[in-house]
């Protein structure tokens, strides 16, 4: 059962969990959160319909319904992930799910930086990794620790180096990628800068 949805807020240093193996090449965010689904008002319940399409073609062997799945945090994909169009809620379903992070072989940059943008980290490795690491996935628990600062995944005694841009990192950090907080932090300055906006204040 998933716990309630926690926003990241502020420096993210480290992501740990359990890992769960999605796999396939270009899987695009019409199959992460179905069109049908971005009518909604808010994002708070899309968790339950990620992947709704697949999951029902499925009949409960999705990876996201398997029981043994169901605590896990790290997502492990393919090439390509998260292409087709830019829709925000792809990253936003997936967050609320309970995924913190997405260990791939490569992203689309516009769900990269959607991602990003809601403190959840998009590292990259090598095919041949990423592809050893599903098949432990799906044959057992794997747990990770994620050091951002080191860009490192650790299983027990086994080090793995992930990639991840340097200015993503740096914005993790320091806490800058969340916009929204460092906008509440600064809403003085903000709002005195407003205050001496000639276009704004035209009848004073």
């Amino acid at each position: 059962m998933k716990v309630e949805f926690q926003a990241p807020q502020g420096k993210i240093l480290k992501v740990s969990g359990n890992c769960i193996s999605l796999v396939g090449d270009d899987i695009d965010t019409d199959r992460i959160i179905p069109a049908r689904f971005l009518k909604c008002v808010d994002f708070e319940s899309l968790g339950d319909a990620v992947f709704e399409d697949d999951r029902k073609d499925l009949k409960g062997k999705h990876p996201f319904d398997l029981p043994s799945n169901q605590n896990a945090s790290i997502l492990l994909v393919n090439s390509n992930f998260g292409c087709g169009s830019s829709r925000e809620h792809a990253p936003q379903a997936l967050i609320r799910w309970g995924i913190k992070a997405i260990i791939g072989e490569s992203f689309a940059e516009i769900f990269y930086s959607n991602c990003l943008a809601i403190g959840m980290p998009c590292f990259t490795l090598a095919k041949k990794n990423i592809k050893s690491l599903q098949v432990k996935a799906e044959k057992g628990s794997l747990f990770f620790e994620i050091d951002i600062k080191n860009v490192i995944a650790i299983e027990g005694s086994t080090k793995y180096n992930l990639e991840l841009k340097e200015s993503s990192k740096n914005m993790f950090l320091s806490g800058e990628w969340d916009a929204t907080s460092a906008l509440l932090k600064n809403i003085k300055l903000i709002e005195s800068k407003m205050d001496n906006l000639p276009y704004i204040n035209l009848n004073k």
